[in-house]
C-alpha cells in the first residue's frame, strides 16, 4: 500500500498524532452532526404533536359548529346595549337591590372605568360586602345569572378578623354589552 507523500515525510510518532487527531475531528464533527439531527428531530416531533392538538382542537369546534351558532344567536339576541355612563349606577343600584334582598352589607361602593374591547363594552363597580357565609353564595348566585350578563372579574374572600361568623369581600363586578357597531337582530 502506497501512503500519501506528505504521510511518508512524517515519523512514526507523528503519524499516530495525526490519527489521534483525525479522529478527535471526525468524532467532533459527527457528534456536531447527529447533535442536530436529534435536535431537528424533537423540534419535528414537536411541531407534529401541536399541529395533532391543533387537529383535534378544529375537529370539535367543527362537530360543535351549530351549538356555537347558536349560542352567538343568543348572545346577540339577548346581550344588552351600551347606553352611556348611567349603565355602571344603574349596576350598582342592582347589586345594592340583590345585596338587600340576601341580607348581605354593601361597603364602599365606587363606580370603576368602561372598558371596550371587541368581544364586550363593560362598565364595573368595585364593593366591599359583609355577611355571612350563606347569604354571600345566594348573593353571588342571584348575580351571576347568565342572562344579567354581570360578572365577577375579580373576588377577594376572607373571614371577618372581628367576628369569625362573618366573611369580608372585595368584589370588582362588570356588566358586559354588546361590542360596539353592532347591530341587534330583528
Amino acid at each position: 500500500m502506497m501512503l500519501p507523500p506528505f504521510i511518508q515525510r512524517m515519523n512514526p510518532r507523528e503519524r499516530v498524532l495525526a490519527g489521534v487527531v483525525g479522529g478527535v475531528v471526525f468524532l467532533l464533527v459527527n457528534l456536531f452532526l447527529w447533535s442536530w439531527l436529534m435536535g431537528a428531530i424533537r423540534s419535528a416531533r414537536s411541531d407534529v404533536a401541536k399541529r395533532k392538538m391543533t387537529r383535534l382542537e378544529q375537529t370539535v369546534f367543527l362537530r360543535e359548529a351549530d351549538l356555537w351558532t347558536k349560542r352567538d344567536k343568543w348572545l346577540r339576541e339577548h346581550q344588552p346595549v351600551y347606553k352611556g355612563a348611567a349603565d355602571a349606577s344603574a349596576l350598582l343600584d342592582q347589586l345594592k337591590q340583590t345585596a338587600g334582598k340576601d341580607s348581605v352589607l354593601i361597603e364602599n361602593p365606587a363606580i370603576g372605568a368602561n372598558e371596550t374591547n371587541p368581544a364586550y363594552q363593560s362598565v364595573s363597580v368595585s364593593i366591599e360586602t359583609k355577611s355571612p357565609w350563606p347569604p354571600l353564595v345566594h348573593f353571588l348566585y342571584d348575580v351571576q345569572l347568565p342572562e344579567s350578563f354581570i360578572v365577577f372579574e375579580s373576588v377577594n374572600l376572607a373571614i371577618d378578623s372581628a367576628d369569625a361568623t362573618q366573611m369580608r369581600g372585595r368584589f370588582k363586578v362588570a356588566r358586559w354589552y354588546a361590542p360596539p357597531n353592532v347591530a341587534k337582530p330583528r
